[in-house]
């Protein structure tokens, strides 16, 4: 079951221009930056003082993000739930015909993650994630 939120996804076209913006106008405090070529972004994890982590997401060119950041432009991408175990909750929700993305755990930027695809969700992708 979810936790708690952790984080919310947010797509930008100028990670470096989008961290400042973030640390001048909210005080967030840059925790780690790391480029994830598997989907195609280099991210970034803010802190706030309190409350869910900020991740953004510059897309890596060519990429499947740049296209959706070409259609969408920047703003909210995702939201993630942290839950004690990602594989347990995508079989429990494949168990209620939730259409999945990914079928099992793979390594993001804070742990193992799974997407889960908006067409369940009404429209929102949402990001499962389970803490190392």
């Amino acid at each position: 079951m979810v936790k708690e939120v952790h984080h919310i996804g947010i797509l930008v076209s100028n990670l470096d221009e989008a961290t400042r913006l973030y640390q001048d106008c909210f005080g967030a405090e840059v925790g780690r930056t790391e480029i994830l070529a598997e989907r195609g972004v280099k991210a970034a994890v803010l802190s706030l003082a309190h409350g869910p982590k900020l991740e953004l997401l510059e897309p890596l060119p060519d990429s499947n993000m740049a296209k959706i950041l070409e259609k969408r432009g920047e703003g909210l991408h995702h939201i993630t739930f942290e839950v004690d175990d990602v594989d347990k909750e995508l079989s429990r929700l494949s168990e209620l015909g939730v259409e999945l993305i990914d079928k099992k755990a793979r390594r993001g930027l804070e742990g193992m993650v799974a997407f889960i695809h908006p067409k369940s969700l009404r429209g929102v992708l949402v990001e499962l994630c389970q803490r190392m």
